[in-house]
């Protein structure tokens, strides 16, 4: 069976949010390029995934422009690119059918966030019976505000945020996620691992 990488939602989008400022992974861009030219060198599927939530009025809403990858991230042609509005890269996609088309059993996923669309895409992954490589060297997340900081956290001021004790830091959340997923969902692989040469 074929390998496929999937890069999530590496876009434009995160860059405008004020929480850019706390990235756990502030080269992701440079990871994602080193980890997607090591792969299309081995032959692998590239199917990049961007995230929209239309009407939102933010910096997902495709009308503000920032739907697109982080510049210089450029899809080869025949590389898929889709568009989801669910958490998950399967549900709101054709990325199964894709996936399907190109004979792929193995899936490695990488992108933003690592505790959201990456890892919620790795464990439906999984559930659909792909093997599943979780590069988490190649996400990033940003610290989760306490959950009595009410939904409007992530748009609140990001100083108070990170000064709260309360607030999970992107070392904690990252940990977590790993935790979750080995040996249950995926695999933790390095990025040494899927650029390695030779």
């Amino acid at each position: 069976m074929k390998r496929a990488l999937v890069v999530i939602d590496v876009q434009e989008s995160f860059r405008q949010l004020p929480r850019w400022r706390a990235v756990s992974t502030a080269d992701i861009v440079e990871r994602t390029v080193r980890l997607v030219e090591a792969r299309r060198a081995q032959g692998d599927l590239v199917v990049w995934v961007l995230h929209a939530e239309p009407g939102s009025g933010t910096p997902f809403d495709p009308p503000s422009g920032h739907v697109r990858l982080i510049e210089p991230l450029t899809p080869l042609p025949g590389e898929p690119v889709i568009t989801k509005t669910s958490r998950n890269a399967f549900t709101t996609t054709n990325l199964q059918q894709i996936l399907t088309q190109h004979g792929v059993g193995t899936l490695m996923i990488s992108g933003i966030q690592t505790e959201q669309c990456c890892e919620t895409t790795a464990r439906l992954a999984a559930d659909l019976g792909y093997d599943v490589e979780f590069v988490t060297e190649a996400t990033a997340t940003f610290p989760i505000p306490h959950r009595d900081r009410g939904p409007a956290a992530t748009d609140a001021d990001w100083d108070a945020i990170l000064a709260d004790p309360r607030t999970l830091g992107t070392d904690a959340v990252i940990e977590r996620t790993e935790y979750a997923l080995a040996g249950r969902f995926a695999r933790i692989v390095s990025l040494d691992e899927l650029t390695a040469t030779g």
